[in-house]
C-alpha cells in the first residue's frame, strides 16, 4: 500500500476502527477520548495510542492534559501598555514556579499560553478558546475594566495584579501601596530627603506603589517633588536610562526607590558609572525580592513578595470555588534590607 493510501486512510478513521482495533465498544472509546473516569486509566492509555497512531482528530474531543490530570491551569501573560509582554521577567518567573509547584501538588497541569491579550476582545478569545478548568492571568495591562465585564459572563480565571475597589473579579497581588510606604520610610528614616522614583505609573501595581510613596513622604513631612518621579519601564536598561538622564539633568537626590528590581538594578548601574556611591551618596531600594537582588553589587534592599506562597493561592482559587467568584487577596509585604541602604 503507497504512503499515499496509508495517509488517506488514516485521515478516514472512525470511532468504529478505533473501537475495533481496541477491542472495545464505540461509547467506550467515545468516552476514554473525553477522559471520562468511568474508563480505566489503562484503557485509556490504549485507546489515545491508536487515535494519534490513526491521526484521529481528537484535539476537538480529548482535553489538553494528560490522563490522570485532576485540572488543566493555562497561564496567560497580558501585554503591558504599548510594549511586549515579558515572559523571562524573573519575578514572573518566580511566580510561574510557584504556580506550578501548587499545580503538581493538586495533581493539575499546566499550560503556557501563547496568547498576549491587549484588549477585551483578546481576553473574551483567550477564554472562549481555552479547554483549560481555568485561567490564571499575570498582569493586568490596562485590562481592570475589560476583566470587570469579562467576569460577568465567565468565572474561571482568576488575576495576578493590583486591588481595585470597584473589581468585580477574583486578584490575587501583594498590598503595593502597604510595600511602597515601607520601601519609602525606610529611606527617610535613613534621612534621604530627595527620593527619585522610578516606575511607569501607567502599570497598575506601580501606580499604588508611587501612592504608597508618596504617603510616606508626607508622613514624614517631606515635600512630593513633580521632578522626582521618574517613569520607567521594569527592565534593566530602562532602569539605567532614566537614572542617567535624571542625572545629566542636574536633577538632586539622595535616594531611590524603584518600582522593581531590575528598575533598581539598571539604576545601580548607572549611579556606579556616574561616580556616585551606594550607599553613601545615594540609597537604593527596589521591590520584588528576585534572586538577582542578593547577587548585585551591593546587595540590593528591596520589598519581598512571597511568590511561592502566590502560586498556591491562585490555584486554590482557581480549583476550589465551586460557583461564583472567589474573593480577592493581598499577600504581605517585607523589607529585605542589604547593602544598597542599609540601616
Amino acid at each position: 500500500m503507497s504512503e499515499e493510501q496509508d495517509q488517506k486512510n488514516a485521515k478516514s478513521a472512525r470511532l468504529e476502527d478505533i473501537a475495533r482495533e481496541a477491542g472495545v465498544s464505540i461509547s467506550t472509546v467515545s468516552r476514554a477520548l473525553n477522559d471520562n473516569p468511568a474508563v480505566k486509566r489503562r484503557t485509556k492509555q490504549a485507546i489515545w495510542k491508536i487515535a494519534r497512531a490513526h491521526d484521529y482528530d481528537f484535539r476537538s474531543t480529548m482535553p489538553n492534559a494528560p490522563i490522570g490530570a485532576e485540572a488543566t491551569i493555562a497561564v496567560v501573560v497580558p501585554a503591558p501598555q504599548a510594549r511586549e509582554s515579558r515572559v523571562a521577567d524573573p519575578f514572573f518567573l518566580e511566580l510561574l514556579a510557584g504556580v506550578a509547584e501548587a499545580a503538581r501538588v493538586r495533581n493539575a497541569d499546566l499550560v503556557i499560553s501563547h496568547l498576549s491579550p491587549s484588549s477585551a476582545e483578546d481576553l473574551e478569545f483567550a477564554m472562549n478558546t481555552s479547554r483549560a478548568t481555568g485561567v490564571i492571568f499575570i498582569g493586568q495591562s490596562s485590562l481592570h475594566a475589560a476583566f470587570n465585564d469579562l467576569s460577568q459572563r465567565d468565572s474561571r480565571f482568576v488575576v495576578w495584579g493590583a486591588e481595585f475597589a470597584d473589581a468585580a473579579y477574583c486578584s490575587v497581588g501583594s498590598d503595593n501601596m502597604a510595600g511602597g510606604r515601607r520601601a519609602t520610610s525606610h529611606l527617610t528614616r535613613l534621612g534621604r530627603q530627595r527620593i527619585l522614583f522610578l516606575g511607569d505609573t501607567e502599570a497598575p501595581e506601580a501606580e499604588q506603589r508611587y501612592r504608597g510613596y508618596r504617603q510616606a513622604l508626607e508622613s514624614a513631612g517631606i515635600d512630593v517633588r513633580d521632578e522626582l518621579l521618574m517613569p520607567a519601564h521594569f527592565d534593566v536598561h530602562s532602569g539605567e536610562a532614566v537614572t542617567r538622564s535624571a542625572i545629566d539633568q542636574g536633577i538632586q537626590f539622595d535616594g531611590v526607590f524603584a518600582a522593581s528590581d531590575l528598575i533598581a538594578i539598571g539604576a545601580m548601574r548607572a549611579l556606579t558609572r556616574a561616580g556616585r556611591s551606594i550607599p553613601e551618596d545615594v540609597s537604593v531600594v527596589g521591590y520584588d525580592n528576585i534572586p538577582a537582588a542578593r547577587l548585585v553589587t551591593p546587595r540590593l534592599t528591596t520589598i519581598d513578595q512571597d511568590a511561592n506562597l502566590a502560586g498556591r493561592m491562585l490555584v486554590s482559587k482557581l480549583i476550589d470555588t465551586k460557583g461564583g467568584r472567589a474573593t480577592s487577596d493581598r499577600l504581605e509585604t517585607s523589607l529585605t534590607i542589604r547593602d544598597s541602604c542599609g540601616g
